[in-house]
């Protein structure tokens, strides 16, 4: 393949022009300046445009591409929250400025939006208040977990188990785990928790029980009041891991029906972009007991209307995040959440909902469909009937990308065998959800007739079936010539 230094020859430039500029002044000492041009490579504007947007076209992206990976919730990111995020008055600030009017009014903005996202998530959420600080979903998993520990501390509770049930996100027990605890896990009975199979590891001793509602089977805890009223009498909390909130937004309030902390996955539910290692964010909602213990620092409101970063917090967990997480990505949540209000925030869970059922409908008679009833904005199926024939489902996942779409999330929950776990999100056209489900059930139809052509997908895109343990151990990509 070729690399934009290879296309290099000498002379070639490309030309933009650039603003008048006064002189600048070199504050760099005279040992740590370049004896040298940088060695960069000589290329036209229309070499460099060609390159990258080749290379683009070999990424899969959700931009390019329909995106049903279940749990991950891989939706569309509206563009103008770049152009929000791009503004000067915030790419050009420094958290090291001035906070107050009196010293300038260069960051009251940037903290506004802090004090103003954190307001409007207790609303969202019904809790009493939140850290903006994780910058991702299991670091705000880690910091929940932290923040149920500090609270029984503080108590002196003798706690040391977190339980987690079989059908959580599979970050949940490492979270617990880091945090210190150990984790008891309880298996779901017709894909929920069992309330009875709860009270069996119920004792003094249990600090929490981590939650995923809906679960990652897509269903709804259906025993939620009674699940909070037996955690509660062992003094022990609630934590909802809220990776799937864009299924009850505007529905329920986590902190209203009992839970006690929640993390939300801003891009998940909120639309700030995903994948490729980040940026992410993973804010932390706690109810009025478990406040104190929140990271610092902490932005408050003065009498006078100033926005002022407060440390004085003496039962803080301390830091989690540099300054204050990920402000680009809180910006663009901000922004979205401005942009759809509260109506439109229910529509997202509507259709998300809507979307998950329509294709759980279409395809119950090709796949088997485990928990076969109405689900939230994902479902599971599994492609045990295809393994009869040899094909599993990594093979339909590799066919899927021929066609042109994502895989959905496979092997994944793994109290379904060969399971695919679909979620199309709120953001797809019905035809592009039908285009979907023409295309799996061709795919399905090609495993009865000539399993072995899906043995070798993908076969159309730039690199094609990996060795799987030798690609984790070695990931050296090799495009095909």
């Amino acid at each position: 393949m070729e690399t934009i230094f290879s296309k290099s020859r000498p002379g070639r430039r490309g030309v933009w022009p650039k603003p008048a500029q006064k002189e600048a002044k070199n504050y760099l000492p005279e040992n740590l300046l370049r004896s040298q041009r940088p060695k960069l490579p000589e290329v036209s504007e229309l070499d460099v445009v060609r390159h990258y947007t080749l290379l683009s076209r070999k990424n899969f992206g959700v931009d390019s591409n329909f995106y049903p990976l279940g749990s991950c919730t891989m939706k569309y990111n509206p563009k103008f929250l770049e152009e929000v995020a791009s503004l000067p008055g915030f790419t050009k600030l420094h958290p090291l400025l001035p906070q107050l009017k009196s010293a300038g009014h260069h960051t009251q903005g940037a903290l506004e939006i802090l004090y103003e996202t954190e307001r409007l998530l207790c609303e969202i959420t019904g809790m009493n208040a939140f850290t903006l600080q994780p910058l991702a979903g299991a670091h705000g998993e880690l910091t929940g977990v932290m923040l149920i520990a500090a609270y029984h501390q503080h108590k002196g509770n003798k706690k040391t188990k977190i339980i987690v049930p079989d059908s959580a996100h599979g970050t949940n027990p490492a979270s617990a785990a880091i945090a210190g605890y150990k984790v008891v896990s309880i298996k779901s009975k017709d894909g929920i928790i069992d309330p009875r199979a709860l009270e069996e590891v119920l004792d003094e001793e249990v600090a929490g029980l981590m939650m995923t509602c809906p679960n990652t089977l897509g269903l709804f805890e259906k025993h939620l009041p009674e699940i909070v009223k037996l955690i509660h009498s062992v003094d022990g909390l609630l934590y909802y891991d809220g990776a799937n909130l864009n299924a009850i937004l505007g529905k329920m309030r986590v902190g209203d029906v009992g839970f006690d902390v929640v993390h939300l996955n801003l891009h998940k539910t909120f639309a700030t972009p995903h994948g490729g290692g980040g940026p992410g964010a993973g804010p932390v909602g706690v109810s009025k007991k478990l406040e104190p213990f929140l990271p610092i620092s902490r932005v408050v409101k003065l009498e006078d209307g100033q926005f002022f970063l407060n440390y004085n917090y003496p039962l803080s967990i301390g830091y989690v995040a540099p300054f204050y997480g990920n402000f680009g990505v809180i910006l663009k949540a901000y922004a979205y959440i401005l942009r759809l209000g509260r109506e439109g925030l229910i529509r997202v869970s509507e259709h998300a909902v809507l979307a998950a059922n329509y294709l759980r409908k279409k395809l119950e008679d090709y796949l088997e469909i485990p928990y076969n009833r109405t689900c939230m904005h994902e479902f599971v199926a599994s492609a045990v009937k295809q393994v009869k024939k040899g094909v599993r489902a990594l093979d339909i996942a590799k066919a899927l990308l021929d066609k042109g779409h994502h895989a959905p999330t496979i092997y994944f929950p793994l109290i379904v065998k060969e399971c695919l776990m679909i979620e199309p999100t709120e953001t797809e056209s019905k035809e592009t959800l039908d285009r979907f489900v023409d295309d799996l059930i061709d795919i399905l139809n090609t495993a009865e007739k000539y399993p072995e052509y899906l043995l070798q997908a993908p076969s159309k895109t730039p690199v094609r079936r990996l060795d799987e343990v030798k690609a984790a151990r070695n990931m050296e990509l090799v495009e095909n010539v």
